[in-house]
């Protein structure tokens, strides 16, 4: 009876596979068309199989099948790896699920997307992903952190902190915003490009992702430079309040030409990086 139930469950979640394909790929036609040609749904189906004697301790047969699955699909999925029902894969080619990755249901993974480890460590190492999860081409999720229900992953976003509910992660390292509210380091990136146009200061194609010692320097100067403009608007205020003629004297203006000047620039280098 217990064989019958499975079985009778098992072809349930393949009806509910297929019809998942014709729900989010458009260019699904026919079901034969879907049950023979789509590489994402053969290597789901395989899976289930892999996964079904992996928990039965049937370890290696269950690792040869999943090879045998990745040599016919392109697609890499641990026999060991939990996925929910309606999982869907789209093109499939370079995708890779670790073993101990977790997948709610209705969750898409498209091309190149990676659910790896960072430790070599045994134990939890791969990602979970909760109901309703999508996840854009090349994206990289790495790690024991959770995806938040509804969550989206931009293509080739690297992720290696949790992802709210609902939000949208994107960039290396990826970055979310979630219901109009952005990551805070978005706020201090803001802050910090306000500081450099104050300076007159452009660090131009290098961020805060890039490793360079010299890079993270500057980014630590002006960090501090923005808080002491802060302390001092701060205390301009409160000599405001007062005297309010403090207000009225304003603060001497730059003079371009004569800063080049007095630093021993030209006057045509002067006009060409103006």
């Amino acid at each position: 009876m217990g064989l019958e139930m499975e079985s009778r469950m098992m072809f349930k979640e393949m009806r509910e596979d297929v019809r998942a394909v014709f729900d989010r790929d458009p260019a699904a036609r026919h079901w034969f068309e879907v049950i023979t040609t789509s590489p994402g749904l053969h290597a789901i189906w395989i899976h289930r199989l892999s996964h079904w004697l992996w928990c039965r301790g049937l370890k290696w047969l269950a690792r040869l099948i999943a090879q045998t699955a990745r040599f016919l699909t392109g697609i890499e999925i641990h026999p060991g790896a939990k996925i929910g029902r309606r999982f869907f894969i789209d093109h499939g080619m370079g995708v890779v699920i670790g073993e101990t990755a977790e997948i709610g249901n209705d969750c898409t993974l498209y091309h190149g997307v990676t659910l790896g480890g960072t430790t070599w460590n045994p134990g939890k190492r791969h990602p979970t992903l909760k109901d309703r999860v999508v996840v854009g081409a090349g994206a990289k999720v790495l790690g024991p952190i959770e995806i938040g229900e509804g969550a989206r992953i931009g293509s080739n976003a690297v992720v290696t902190r949790p992802v709210p509910a609902d939000a949208t992660a994107m960039g290396i390292p990826a970055r979310f915003v979630t219901k109009g509210q952005a990551d805070p380091e978005f706020e201090v990136e803001k802050r910090r490009r306000d500081m450099h146009e104050k300076a007159g200061f452009d660090l131009y194609a290098l961020g805060e992702d890039v490793p360079d010692p010299l890079v993270r320097s500057i980014h630590a100067i002006l960090d501090q430079l923005l808080l002491v403009d802060q302390k001092m608007h701060t205390m301009g205020e409160h000599l405001c309040q007062v005297n309010p003629k403090y207000c009225d004297e304003d603060l001497p203006t730059l003079d371009e030409k004569e800063l080049m000047g007095e630093l021993g620039v030209p006057d045509n280098v002067s006009e060409k990086t103006g």
